[in-house]
């Protein structure tokens, strides 16, 4: 099963090829808290950019090992790129983004990433 998702003017859409998440993850850093994002990571490899490469800016923090990307035109941020310390390229997905997941319904992880 796979899920979609995009920006809120829809230039940037992308693909999950994995079932929804039954679980996410918030976080209180300062990026984080002031966008609230709702997160999911999911292995490189099982993400798929359908469009809007050309709309995307990267934004990097802090230790620089997150890039951020937001849409150009409605600045939302539909996901970010990093890689797992065993060097897994991974995706951070915003579920806020994903119109077919209840964000309600999600068992929500508080990560405390100000203190990182």
């Amino acid at each position: 099963m796979t899920y979609q998702g995009s920006c809120h003017c829809g230039a940037v859409t992308f693909t999950v090829d994995t079932d929804p998440p039954a679980e996410a993850m918030t976080c209180n850093c300062s990026h984080c808290a002031r966008k609230g994002l709702t997160l999911t990571f999911v292995p490189a490899a099982q993400f798929t950019l359908e469009s809007g490469q050309d709309h995307l800016r990267s934004y990097e923090f802090h230790k620089h090992r997150i890039d951020h990307q937001f849409c150009a035109t409605c600045g939302t941020q539909p996901f970010a790129a990093s890689t797992m310390p065993d060097g897994t390229e991974m995706r951070a997905v915003n579920l806020r983004c994903v119109p077919t997941v209840d964000i309600d319904a999600l068992t929500i992880t508080k990560v405390d990433g100000a203190s990182f």
